[in-house]
């Protein structure tokens, strides 16, 4: 009888939260040890801040970002290029039974702390994040008489 067990939400196993990130781990040693031999990858800075592992452990989703965000589509060309490269010295740093497909992907998590950024810099919310200083003194007064009492 075979165990299979789902999480509520969709949320990631604790398996394939720990596959992910040894995936993880073993594709930054590769693009940091340049054993890509590609020239869109020569001399540029490619990091991996997230690998997603599909809940049968078959399927990785790598995000990728260059430094800087440049020239992200061709980075991304050449990762797919060298696809069953990837795939079989991944399956030889990480120890599972199945060697995982990999995929790569833009990492959006960039563009969207850029956004909030943007948001918290916005003049409206500015304006509810300040303070009157009148506000200030009233909650010092407070504390003040708290402590005599």
């Amino acid at each position: 009888m075979s165990r299979v067990h789902h999480q509520q939400g969709g949320a990631p196993s604790q398996r394939m939260l720990r596959v992910g990130e040894l995936v993880r781990h073993a594709m930054s040693e590769l693009l940091t040890r340049g054993e890509i031999d590609d020239p869109d990858l020569e001399g540029r800075v490619v990091t991996v801040p997230d690998v997603r592992m599909s809940p049968d452990l078959k399927l990785a989703t790598v995000y990728v970002m260059p430094l800087g965000g440049e020239r992200a589509p061709e980075i991304l060309a050449a990762l797919d290029r060298h696809k069953k490269f990837l795939r079989g010295e991944i399956a030889r740093r990480v120890n599972l039974r199945f060697a995982p497909d990999v995929r790569f992907k833009p990492d959006p998590s960039f563009d969207y702390g850029g956004k909030i950024d943007a948001l918290l810099n916005s003049p409206k919310v500015k304006q509810d994040l300040s303070s009157p200083d009148d506000a200030g003194n009233v909650r010092e007064r407070d504390v003040a008489s708290d402590r005599r009492a």
